[in-house]
């Protein structure tokens, strides 16, 4: 039998403030929802504009760094697999989600929209978001005309 396969990327908005919670054994977990916007010409030539919203979850401590420095607005890019949950409600219905669990991220966009400017997240590096390097002493006076030597550029 094949074996399956479930990988998802998304970039887009984050649609409210992310919830981090414990779970009773302490690990960590982050949710929150992001919107990808997609326009299209219909038919009659008319500008058509779609959203869709998508539920995350990440775990760790990727979900301490998204809960750290992720704001309803920020941009996000994530990647991750599709997992189904089923549960009953009070009521007794049976309810089931699919949501995106979360294996990688970047935060995208500036300071200007909520964002860590620099900053990614990774589940191979586990890297905390860096602030970007402030460029605004660097004049244009300060840089030399002189040529490179490329054997000092050690790769």
């Amino acid at each position: 039998m094949a074996r399956g396969f479930s990988k998802v990327i998304i970039v887009g908005n984050v649609t409210r403030d992310p919830e981090l919670r414990s779970t009773p054994s302490g690990t960590q977990v982050c949710s929150f929802s992001v919107a990808v916007n997609r326009s299209y010409k219909d038919n009659s030539g008319s500008q058509v504009d779609n959203v869709s919203f998508f539920d995350c979850s990440a775990w760790g401590k990727q979900g301490e760094t998204i809960a750290q420095y992720v704001k309803k607005g920020s941009g996000i890019l994530v990647s991750g697999r599709l997992e189904q949950r089923s549960w009953e409600d009070k009521e007794g219905q049976k309810r089931s989600r699919v949501e995106i669990v979360v294996e990688d991220f970047n935060f995208i966009g500036g300071s200007d929209g909520g964002n860590f400017e620099g900053g990614s997240g990774s589940s191979r590096g586990g890297k905390k978001p860096a602030k970007a390097a402030e460029t605004d002493d660097i004049a244009p006076d300060d840089i030399s005309d002189d040529p490179i030597d490329l054997s000092e550029i050690p790769f």
